[in-house]
């Protein structure tokens, strides 16, 4: 538990930060973003290895989800509850994705099931498009219904306050759904599927199940990121932005860079790409990408097993082992 704890304390100096401090509560939201994206992320690679590379789909149905739910139900007289019915038609979205992708990807290794999920990711992308689905290549655009649900003056709130909240309390129950995960069994046969998916599987690990549990699980979380984060937070859904591959490169960035399948890595490899990301931007304009790259890969090349993971190694055998998970 004290790994928790550690995890705790993490999470509440970056809301007193945020709250506290004038003008650093959007950079915080900023970071939380990216924590959480990671945490999320990391119940599915760091858990079981695999790199999917369609992850922002779920971010993106999500997104579809909240805002389909707002579009639809403005008019019904529901108000505040409008809200709770988008995060579950979002996380529903999310769910059911992950159910066909993972029926027919997770029976794939390496890199044809990287190759697979990409194919997924795009695929969606031009069936909005091309099919013209909630809105096709236009998106939907909910901030007159936010307006009239809510009133200006509380629909701006929930855009500037309500939804960064939101991807805070997101973020903490991924990390701790991570824990129980990594202390069950299901944890035990994740990481032996990461070892060995073989020996796994001859051990009598029933391998697809557990995947597709983790899959799901990580798909559940990254809907709710993208009905919060985007949705709420930016008060419109355009295919183009929220299936950007980019996202998806981003998570696998920070996983690693905090170190894959543990507790406290998505929280410190956001943290650090958040803060590269977000001052290279300010201090060197146009110039940020060209710095952060030879940055990331110099802080990669010097913690292979991310920066939680030499933490890890550092402690070992010393009171402060259980702190470092």
């Amino acid at each position: 538990m004290r790994g928790v704890h550690t995890l705790l304390i993490i999470y509440a100096i970056l809301l007193i930060v945020g709250l506290t401090v004038p003008g650093m509560w959007q950079p915080v939201a900023f970071l939380m973003f990216y924590v959480a994206l990671g945490q999320a992320f990391n119940i599915f690679l760091g858990l079981t290895g695999y790199v999917d590379f369609g992850y922002v789909a779920f971010l993106a149905l999500g997104s579809y989800g909240m805002a389909i739910a707002m579009d639809s139900l403005y008019q019904t007289g529901l108000g505040a509850a409008i809200l709770p019915i988008g995060l579950l038609l979002a996380a529903l979205m999310s769910i059911m994705l992950s159910l066909a992708v993972g029926a027919v990807a997770l029976r794939l290794r390496g890199a044809y099931f990287a190759i697979a999920t990409i194919g997924v990711n795009e695929g969606f992308r031009y069936l909005i498009e091309g099919a013209r689905l909630w809105g096709g290549s236009e998106g939907i655009i909910i901030t007159g219904a936010m307006r009239k649900i809510f009133g200006r003056e509380m629909a701006n709130f929930i855009s500037t306050m309500v939804a960064d909240v939101l991807v805070f309390g997101i973020g903490l129950l991924a990390a701790l759904t991570t824990y129980v995960i990594i202390h069950k069994r299901m944890g035990y046969a994740l990481m032996a599927i990461r070892e060995d998916e073989d020996a796994a599987r001859v051990m009598g690990i029933n391998v697809t199940k557990y995947k597709i549990m983790a899959f799901i699980t990580s798909a559940f979380f990254a809907g709710l990121i993208g009905a919060s984060a985007w949705t709420l937070k930016m008060t419109y859904v355009f295919p183009s932005d929220v299936f950007l591959i980019t996202y998806t490169v981003e998570a696998i960035v920070i996983v690693m860079l905090g170190g894959a399948g543990t507790l406290l890595g998505p929280v410190v490899g956001g943290i650090t790409y958040g803060l590269l990301k977000y001052y290279l931007s300010v201090i060197l304009p146009g110039f940020q990408l060209l710095i952060l790259a030879p940055l990331l890969v110099a802080i990669v090349v010097a913690f292979p097993e991310g920066i939680v993971g030499y933490l890890k190694e550092r402690v070992r055998g010393t009171r402060f082992e259980g702190y470092i998970l």
